[in-house]
């Protein structure tokens, strides 16, 4: 019987987890195979910070999911207002162009 964190499997339930591709549950968490490189990195800092590699993994990918998520729900707000006519699409090749002549008439202003 697979042991983790001193909790027998079987004792926990509901499951932590479920893996989609092989369909079945897990309670460990997650293995993740880094490139021998990135794990010495994150050993490297491990070492320097006192903290555990698994704790600075957990804390980076939680924080990358959240950035994720947000940016995920602002591009899914811009569609739904570009869809529903709220805001209008511009012409790039417009809208460079007159970035191009603002700053032309920007650098010909003197300094002050």
């Amino acid at each position: 019987m697979q042991r983790c964190l001193g909790f027998s499997l079987d004792s926990l339930v509901p499951p932590l987890g479920f893996d989609w591709v092989t369909g079945r549950t897990y309670t460990c968490g997650m293995e993740v195979r880094l490139k021998p490189e990135t794990e010495a990195r994150l050993q490297e800092l491990a070492n320097r910070s006192g903290r555990a590699a698994d704790d600075l993994v957990e804390d980076a990918m939680s924080a990358y999911l959240v950035e994720v998520a947000e940016a995920r729900n602002m591009l899914d707000t811009r569609y739904e207002e570009f869809k529903s006519g709220k805001v209008k699409p511009i012409d790039g090749e417009a809208f460079f162009e007159n970035l191009r002549r603002r700053e032309q008439e920007l650098l010909k202003k003197p300094a002050k």
